[in-house]
């Protein structure tokens, strides 16, 4: 663990710049509910997340990191309805975690004082962040399930390391990049390859989210698989600090 590292976060030193989050639902189209939003990082003007993450450096990465997941917990906190059971998928860099237990105090703490259940927040981690250290990252996962989170390899499909990322890390669930999902109604080479991912799946134990959904023919093409849970713009657009509306449709 970096002493260090963990000195700078606790240190009195703002990020050199501003973001919020917006909001984007995952919807369980069988159940007709909302399953869960994920927190996007925007900035508080409606930059994008491109403009905000250029700002990430390898001096404040960690800061960063953990000042997402408690500005999306805190907002989480007091959008989210009461009593609900939606999850909140926060978007975490493996890299910048030293060392997983110390470094989900601050993530526990905040949820503690919103009154947020932990264990209704998903960690989510792109397959496009190279490992630096893959037992590191082991470890990072294993602590996060013993603590009841849930974890999602996001972009599954889009880089090099999906398949050894799933041997190695064994997530809860894996989320189909929306460049596979797009115009799958049309493409049999598509549609092959989700149905791999689904027979995969369901060996493994694995929950699918198909992400970046845009029109019907793709939702009931997905369906047709036994995805459930999607998001995208067919369902609603992220909301920088509100829960956008969701059209469930006559799906």
């Amino acid at each position: 663990m970096s002493h260090l590292s963990c000195k700078a976060c606790r240190g009195a030193t703002p990020l050199p710049f501003a973001f919020t989050m917006a909001f984007h639902p995952i919807v369980d189209v069988h159940a007709r509910s909302i399953w869960g939003y994920e927190a996007l990082v925007r900035g508080e003007e409606g930059q994008s997340a491109f403009a905000i993450l250029n700002q990430v450096t390898e001096d404040n990465r960690y800061k960063f990191d953990q000042a997402c997941r408690v500005k999306a917990i805190e907002l989480a906190g007091r959008l989210f309805p009461a009593g609900g059971d939606a999850r909140l998928s926060i978007n975490f860099m493996p890299n910048a975690v030293y060392e997983p237990t110390a470094c989900i105090r601050a993530t526990l703490e905040a949820a503690r004082r919103v009154q947020f259940d932990p264990k209704r927040i998903m960690f989510e981690f792109t397959e496009d962040e190279r490992m630096v250290d893959k037992s590191h990252v082991q470890r990072i996962i294993a602590e996060y399930r013993r603590l009841g989170f849930v974890t999602a390899i996001d972009d599954f499909g889009a880089g090099h390391a999906g398949l050894t990322l799933l041997a190695d890390f064994q997530p809860d669930l894996i989320k189909i990049d929306m460049q596979i999902i797009r115009n799958v109604d049309q493409s049999s080479s598509r549609q092959g390859i989700i149905r791999g991912i689904m027979t995969m799946a369901d060996a493994l134990g694995l929950t699918v989210i198909a992400e970046g959904v845009e029109t019907e023919q793709e939702l009931m093409q997905l369906r047709a698989f036994g995805i459930k849970l999607f998001q995208g713009y067919l369902f609603a657009k992220p909301e920088i600090e509100m829960l956008p509306s969701v059209d469930l449709g006559g799906w």
